[in-house]
């Protein structure tokens, strides 16, 4: 316990938390989008996968059990992440404790901006998600148990897409900008794998955000009713 706390203590112990964490956030990400996708199976089909997530290991399992695990893992991988996001920021600030008399527009500045402000704009719309669909206090139409109908009747309100949409872009640029640092802290990155690797979180990012951008602008174009 003792090295592995010495070594969070470094700058390389905070990335490497940040990027074990965000692997598990990318897996989540792209198996609940997959999830989601099956909205265009039917109502039929997306109920009976989400009564599925709730009876996964049963019966050595209570029902709805494996479920809460998952939730707990990603709950205490999100604080580990903010956590480790925010100290690095504050050892950088400290690091570099007058401003540039010129500050230079470079890819690193773009890239560290757009994961500070991206990351606070995603963590603000996971608790409206959870709100809107989880809990159903910020759905007027919420019928607990009927997923299908919850997806296009929220999606219906027209500025309530428009928030997911807007929230998926910003997780777009997160996931690219994350996944390809992700590879570089735990040293995968090379001359040789540099150009795979890069694609893999392009096509990571876009997978996700056509993906879930897919239900509500099939909602408002009325393929989905």
């Amino acid at each position: 316990m003792a090295p592995a706390l010495a070594l969070y203590r470094t700058s390389v112990g905070k990335k490497v938390v940040m990027a074990l964490t965000g692997l598990i956030l990318v897996g989540f990400v792209v198996a609940h989008m997959l999830g989601n996708l099956k909205v265009f199976t039917g109502g039929e089909h997306l109920n009976e996968y989400a009564e599925f997530l709730r009876t996964v290991g049963a019966p050595a399992l209570p029902y709805g059990m494996a479920l809460w695990i998952a939730r707990i893992v990603l709950l205490v991988s999100v604080v580990l992440h903010i956590v480790a996001a925010t100290q690095l920021t504050l050892q950088d600030r400290a690091g570099r404790p007058q401003r540039y008399a010129y500050h230079k527009k470079q890819a690193a500045t773009y890239a560290s901006l757009t994961m500070r402000w991206g990351g606070v704009i995603i963590l603000l719309f996971v608790i409206y998600h959870i709100l809107h669909f989880t809990t159903g206090t910020a759905h007027q139409n919420y019928i607990h148990g009927d997923v299908y109908h919850n997806v296009v009747s929220g999606f219906q309100v027209w500025y309530v897409s428009v928030i997911y949409i807007i929230a998926m872009v910003a997780l777009g640029a997160h996931l690219y900008h994350g996944v390809w640092s992700m590879f570089q802290t735990l040293g995968l990155n090379n001359q040789t794998w540099n150009g795979v690797l890069r694609g893999i979180a392009v096509l990571t990012a876009l997978a996700v955000v056509i993906g879930n951008i897919a239900l509500p602008v099939a909602v408002l174009a009325g393929f989905l009713t």
